[in-house]
């Protein structure tokens, strides 16, 4: 529960927006603006949290969202200047078939390709849900792989808003 003024705020997203990007630059942080503006995340005040969807969250294919708003957002985030290296981000989410019952996101970055990162993220996100003894409904993966040149970040993330 989060209290504003003394007030409890009961803050459930409704929605889940996917996305992945990569980009580059000669400056570090600019490519991760380049990676987010490529992932549809670029133009919000990303919160990171941990990694629970929301029962019966309904996927968008973009945040419908003022500019500028904050966005909580699960994500994998991975720059490196070592020029000629391969990296790599994913995300996975897993909704359950109970509608009442929470999903989860797994991510994962670093030196690797697109297709490791994928089955990273769907093997932690089929033990998770095991864990939980739920049976998955959906599991979709969003992955990103880039070629570093200059400074290169490849991002990807589950934003939880609505």
């Amino acid at each position: 529960m989060l209290h504003l003024q003394g007030l409890p705020l009961k803050i459930t997203p409704r929605y889940f927006t996917t996305g992945a990007g990569a980009g580059v630059s000669a400056f570090e942080l600019v490519s991760f603006d380049r990676a987010l503006r490529e992932a549809g995340f670029a133009d919000y005040n990303l919160l990171r949290v941990s990694s629970i969807l929301p029962p019966s969250a309904e996927h968008r294919s973009h945040v419908e969202l003022p500019k500028g708003s904050l966005l909580p957002i699960a994500y994998g985030v991975f720059t490196s200047n070592e020029e000629g290296a391969r990296i790599a981000a994913a995300v996975s989410y897993a909704q359950p078939t109970d509608p009442d019952a929470v999903g989860v996101i797994m991510e994962t970055e670093g030196y690797m390709t697109e297709r490791e990162a994928h089955d990273l993220v769907v093997a932690m996100a089929e033990e998770a849900m095991e864990d939980r003894n739920l049976k998955i409904a959906r599991l979709e993966v969003v992955a990103v792989e880039a070629t570093v040149e200059l400074y290169t970040t490849v991002f990807a993330g589950v934003a939880l808003w609505g």
